[in-house]
């Protein structure tokens, strides 16, 4: 076996597949270069760690179930006040995450609520953040089964690997009172803990509409009032 046989056997074991597939060409380059031992290992560590995190950016795209075409560079922000466009290059970075604050985007149908929840989902998965895109109405339709088949626990727990979910049409829940509990145990389970975006074409003031108790709606006013609610 020659030494780079012996490299590539080895790096499938330690599962360093990108550092297997490169050392060839990385030989050649310090060759060229003159680079020393440790300018060759960091060059080599550099790209694996780079293409670990390409391939989990990929892996979370995929599972954020994003609407497709709604990034930032096509959403019109001059649609949206000049105060609002103004936060938005504060959204993208998406320190609030690390806080577990929340979004509320309130507007008619049409105005892009959707395009824009959808786009900064794109920017935060750049930015290594898991993130679900749902319908409300699935999600409702989700934990629904999980109850009946008595797995709403375990499924809050799947969940929670998300740092944000974002709820879009809040407004079209069917506001039954199974379906507004499983809601709000969701969005109770996640309170203070994890992010969560909501586009809505009810304003806040208007969620008894969906809540149908008064007292649910009290306990989320506070930290709904702190987060960023927004009529786009």
């Amino acid at each position: 076996m020659t030494p780079l046989e012996a490299i590539d056997q080895h790096c499938k074991q330690l599962r360093l597949s990108t550092i297997g597939r490169i050392v060839p060409e990385a030989l050649t380059l310090a060759g060229q270069q003159e680079w020393s031992l440790e300018s060759f290992l960091v060059y080599l560590l550099e790209q694996e760690i780079s293409q670990r995190q390409q391939r989990r950016i990929e892996r979370y795209l995929r599972q954020a179930h994003l609407p497709p075409g709604k990034t930032l560079e096509q959403f019109d922000q001059q649609r949206l006040p000049l105060r609002l466009r103004r936060q938005i290059p504060g959204l993208v970075q998406g320190e609030f995450i690390k806080q577990g604050d929340n979004i509320l985007i309130f507007g008619r149908p049409g105005t892009g609520k959707t395009h824009l929840a959808a786009a900064l989902a794109y920017e935060w998965v750049q930015r290594d953040v898991q993130v679900l895109f749902t319908p409300t109405f699935k999600l409702v339709e989700t934990l629904l089964r999980a109850k009946r088949d008595h797995e709403l626990e375990q499924h809050l727990k799947r969940l929670d690997r998300f740092m944000v979910v974002i709820l879009d049409d809040i407004g079209y829940v069917q506001q039954s009172r199974e379906e507004m509990e499983v809601l709000f145990t969701f969005l109770a389970e996640r309170y203070e803990r994890r992010s969560v975006v909501i586009t809505s074409n009810l304003v806040f003031s208007q969620w008894d509409q969906i809540f149908k108790d008064s007292n649910p709606i009290q306990c989320h006013r506070n930290r709904a009032g702190d987060s960023l609610g927004h009529h786009c």
